[in-house]
């Protein structure tokens, strides 16, 4: 079969000639001059529904063949919109169709990476549905951007699909307006230009070029208005436009300007394109250096007062290109950008998730500000701060200071100079990578030089300051500002012996640690002047905590081991998970030690921590710690006490008044048993399976405490209510982890028990009833319900629970969730499992949706709505369970009716339950695929129940109330709007003739049949006549 696209208009004025236009196709099946040949383009294509109405459909991506059906289809109605002197919607029409032509040929060029091309798809599927939307047309269900084969997927799956497309949009005046926070996002990229604008180092010229790395979150989108800082310095003479103040060959660092540009106003631009695009931005001058600190600030707030905009056009001109994806892919799809040298500027800080195996040792200090004396000066100084890093030994460290990437590191950092202020405020961060080995005994110095800008221009030293960077107690500086003593000095110290001042108290609170200092040292404090540096540590090594150092260092105090662990609970979440592969190795690391001891402790301690991270605010952890599970738990033996310790709290539920930390225990379940079961894997591998009865029996005890709890009357104790709602909520996620070690039907068993332990609806609250049914939902999404063998011991007991609470009609929207999601998995060839879903739900889902349709009816009555929610939910489920049925399932129905007066109220309900879903407006009007499938299933269901309802209700045993309820559905089904197909377009007639055909001819043709077998009977209705 072959698929051809006119590529050309062709009159067709020769013999037998065809005339064709550009965009048609036609369908080869044999050569003959009809046509030219070089009129068409061949595509490769497949033939669907063979016989009189079979479709031919291209082998290409569905998503270009949807894109040409529906020009096709809009060109039509577009010429219309003219016609009817809809000129705005006209033009939009226009503008849309011919960016969906562009989309379409970006797709087919095949130049495009996996995510270009879904940004693509995406962009396409906004379109088609704005311009379907706007022309009146259906709206089409789409699973990841592509249309839905309805025949593919369950009636439920199809209604959820369309249904979210309805959901209300939120106003913009409820969302949450924030202030924008101005801080310091990355670290600094820094280049060396010459006075031409050029790299200072020929070297690196086209290769000036840095990838900030940058995970963008809902969170820090809302909280932060994301610009980029471009603060220049200049090297050269105190004052830029004055030869007389220094001397040439003295250089200081002076402030020249800054250049900021909004992030926000670009990235629109810069990620709809593939290739770098240039921004110029202008550089302003401050007009009070006092105020230099904060330039970038007041350029951003606009504050024009505090800064000059430059008079020429001068600039500097940057080049941006907006990356996705993790480093790896960043490299691997980018190699041309990394063969230039690419500076890597990380995120100021950690990044939001720390995997086990990563080290770093990165000390960020800000140079914030000084107050100095004049010191008998008639002019305020001119203030250098030069900096060191200074090992134990008097060593100056080399390499360890950063300026910025893109630069090598230095020994020694020299601020700016500010002219004249003896307040200065500089507000420069520099980052110090100190080793690690190195960092315990170093310390950083501080001296101040006053830079003379007369003829000599000498720089004199007259003070220091020094902060050690690790306490005697072991723990790091805190991440804060510091206020450090400023000491005096002369222009002749040369700081040889750095021990005579490393004994003085740098800072108030060195100071009150010491307070006995004696007023003899060579080094004086100058109590007048003080100077400011604030640190942030970013360290997976070093901590600023003393209680997790001691746990670290725990074999250092063996006897304090009770307290040390007793007190991890105080340390702070940022601690832990910057840790928490250290943490988790001296845990087990004690716990080995002496399991009898220490086991309890242990187990709370790790509950503890596993309960930190179902915190929201380190949630993207968990991550974090299934690696380290996974990959550096070692642990062979931590599983025995766990199962102990465990099943110890779950046995103690029914006495204990106070049940915190029993909940705690209840909500860390899903991890408990990633530990368990891993521990167990370990062991079982070092041993070649020892002790596996063992094991099993222990885990069998455990699911008898579990059920033990489950089954528990909680109605009069709130506290065991929470402790069953959190092993209720914890529970499915241990099904995978279970799996590992037991077999399907296994773990199936382990859930049935536990699911078939907890009381009827009767004997508990709302609230549990709530959550017992969310449980049973996650079960049923789990993986372990996807096997067929789990599922022949699950859905009995699942169905049940469901069965109770229709018939009660309790918790209906999370019913309908949990059927919806049974009816996703389970296929019509699945005889045994739908033969259970019709002997439990049917009944009961008829009654249920009559109980909905009545409340639904006297409510449109009243307000003219539309049926709530649920409606569509439960008769998507209805629809899904009798599409499902075979002629076996709906001959085993009608035999296992006891009389004559159960099959006639069964046929009342569903003719009812049908009449309603005539009457009653369940889908909106665009959702013409849902309503032409519903109309399908309705008809296949009628012809099952005709030859019952002729068997039993005709000649002597007629019943006039189900003929008349049968006849009054065949009515109203032939005169849906929905069925009348001289009403629609050509193509969307084609299209239902060809999936469906005429179903107003099938039902006619089965009223008809009906009517004939009720021979001189039929003179009972008048009415149809």
């Amino acid at each position: 079969w072959a698929h051809q696209c006119i590529i050309c208009n062709f009159r067709g004025s020769v013999t037998q000639g065809l005339a064709l236009e550009v965009g048609e196709t036609v369908q080869i099946l044999e050569k003959f001059e009809v046509f030219p040949a070089s009129y068409i383009h061949l595509k490769k294509a497949i033939v669907t529904n063979r016989g009189p109405h079979e479709t031919v459909v291209p082998l290409e991506d569905p998503i270009v063949t949807e894109v040409t059906l529906t020009l096709q289809e809009w060109a039509l109605l577009w010429k219309q919109l003219y016609v009817k002197h809809k000129v705005d919607l006209f033009y939009k029409v226009r503008h849309v169709m011919m960016e969906l032509i562009d989309l379409r040929r970006q797709l087919l060029s095949g130049h495009l990476t996996q995510d270009q091309s879904r940004d693509v798809k995406r962009h396409i599927t906004v379109r088609l549905d704005w311009g379907n939307e706007h022309l009146g047309l259906d709206l089409v269900p789409r699973k990841e951007f592509e249309m839905v084969d309805e025949d593919q997927i369950s009636v439920s799956d199809l209604y959820k699909m369309q249904h979210p497309c309805r959901c209300p949009k939120t106003k913009d005046s409820e969302t949450l307006k924030l202030k924008p926070l101005i801080v310091f996002f990355s670290e600094k990229f820094m280049v060396r230009l010459n006075k031409n604008g050029g790299p200072k180092n020929p070297e690196k010229v086209d290769r000036l070029c840095a990838l900030f790395t940058v995970t963008t979150t809902n969170t820090r989108k809302q909280h932060f208005s994301k610009t980029l800082h471009d603060l220049i310095l200049f090297t050269g003479r105190m004052l830029l436009n004055d030869s007389k103040k220094g001397p040439p060959h003295v250089q200081y660092r002076r402030p020249y300007g800054c250049a900021v540009l909004a992030m926000s106003d670009v990235l629109q631009i810069i990620s709809e394109l593939k290739e770098e695009k240039d921004f110029v931005l202008k550089v302003y001058t401050c007009n009070n250096e006092n105020e230099w600190y904060q330039i970038h600030e007041n350029i951003i707030r606009k504050s024009s007062t505090k800064y000059t905009a430059p008079s020429t056009n001068y600039g500097l001109i940057i080049s941006l290109q907006l990356l996705r994806g993790d480093m790896e892919q960043v490299r691997r799809e980018n190699p041309l950008i990394f063969s230039r040298g690419v500076a890597i500027t990380r995120k100021l800080g950690f990044p939001d998730v720390i995997m086990p195996g990563d080290v770093r040792n990165d000390l960020y200090l800000t140079l914030e500000r000084g107050d100095f004396e004049r010191g008998g000066k008639s002019v305020q100084k001119n203030i250098e701060v030069t900096m060191y890093v200074i090992y134990a030994d008097g060593e100056v460290l080399k390499d360890c200071i950063s300026l910025g990437s893109g630069e090598p590191n230095i020994p020694e950092y020299r601020s700016f100079v500010l002219y004249h202020n003896n307040s200065p405020r500089w507000s420069e961060v520099i980052k110090l990578p100190i080793p690690i080995d190195r960092f315990r005994g170093s310390h950083l110095r501080f001296e101040f030089r006053h830079c003379s800008t007369k003829d000599k221009g000498e720089k004199k030293l007259y003070g220091f300051a020094f902060t050690p960077l690790m306490r005697e107690d072991g723990t790091t500086l805190s991440d804060e500002s510091h206020e450090l003593y400023v000491y005096k000095c002369d222009e002749n110290t040369t700081f040889s012996n750095h021990a005579l001042y490393l004994g003085l108290p740098c800072c108030k609170d060195d100071f009150n640690s010491c307070p006995n200092i004696p007023s003899s040292l060579i080094f004086q404090r100058s109590t007048k002047e003080t100077f400011w540096i604030a640190t942030q540590l970013s360290s997976t090594k070093l901590t600023q905590n003393v209680d997790l150092l001691a746990l670290l260092k725990w074999k250092a105090h063996p006897d304090r081991v009770m307290d040390i662990l007793g007190r991890l609970r105080h340390v702070s979440g940022e601690e832990i998970v910057k840790f928490l592969q250290d943490i988790l190795d001296t845990l087990f690391s004690i716990l080995d030690d002496n399991t009898d001891k220490y086991g309890p402790l242990v187990f709370q301690s790790l509950v503890f921590i596993i309960n930190l991270l179902r915190d929201s605010k380190y949630y993207h952890f968990r991550p974090v710690m299934d690696t380290y599970i996974q990959k550096h738990f070692a642990g062979a033996l931590a599983y025995k006490e766990l199962i102990r310790c465990l099943k110890w709290y779950m046995d103690r539920s029914a006495e204990v008044v106070r049940q915190d930390h029993i909940q705690e225990a209840m909500r860390a379940l899903e991890y408990l048993f990633k530990f368990i079961i891993q521990s167990r894997i370990l062991y079982s591998r070092a041993t070649c399976g020892m002790e596996e009865e063992q094991f099993r029996i222990s885990i069998q005890e455990l699911f008898q405490s579990i059920r033990f709890v489950l089954s528990l009357d909680s109605r009069n104790s709130e506290t065991l209510i929470f402790t069953q709602a959190a092993l209720l909520n914890s529970f499915p996620a241990i099904f995978d982890e279970l799996l590992q070690m037991f077999t399907v039907q296994e773990v199936a068993e382990f859930v049935r028990g536990t699911l078939g332990s907890m009381p009827s609806t009767v004997h508990i609250g709302q609230s549990m009833d709530v959550v017992k049914l969310q449980s049973i939902a996650r079960t049923v999404d789990s993986r372990l319900f996807s096997f067929p063998e789990s599922r022949r011991i699950l859905l009995p007991v699942v169905l049940h629970h469901i069965h109770l609470h229709l018939r009660q009609q309790k918790e209906l929207l999370i019913c309908s969730g949990i059927l919806s999601s049974i009816f996703s998995i389970i296929k019509s060839s699945s005889l045994e499992e739908v033969e259970m879903m019709v002997e439990s739900l049917l009944d009961v889902l008829l009654q249920t949706l009559l109980s909905i349709m009545s409340k639904s009816q006297s409510q449109e009555a009243v307000r003219g709505q539309r049926c709530p929610q649920c409606t569509g939910e439960y008769v998507s489920c209805l629809l899904s369970l009798l599409r499902q049925m075979t002629d076996i399932h709906f001959q085993h129905l009608m035999e296992n009716f006891q009389s004559k007066d159960e099959l006639k109220e069964f046929l009342l309900k569903i003719l009812c339950v049908f009449r309603n879903l005539m009457k009653l407006s369940i889908f909106p009007r665009d959702w013409n695929i849902m309503r032409l499938l519903t109309s399908n299933i309705i008809l296949t269901t009628a012809q099952q129940l005709a030859p019952a309802l002729h068997k039993n209700f005709a000649e002597t045993d007629f019943d006039f109330k189900v003929w008349n309820s049968y006849f009054s559905l065949a009515v109203l089904y032939i005169n849906q709007p929905s069925l009348q197909l001289e009403n629609l377009s050509p193509a969307k007639r084609k299209k239902i003739l060809d999936k469906y055909g005429d179903m107003r001819v099938m039902m006619t043709y089965e009223l008809f049949n009906m009517w004939q077998n009720l021979g001189e009977i039929c003179f009972y209705f008048p009415c149809f006549f």
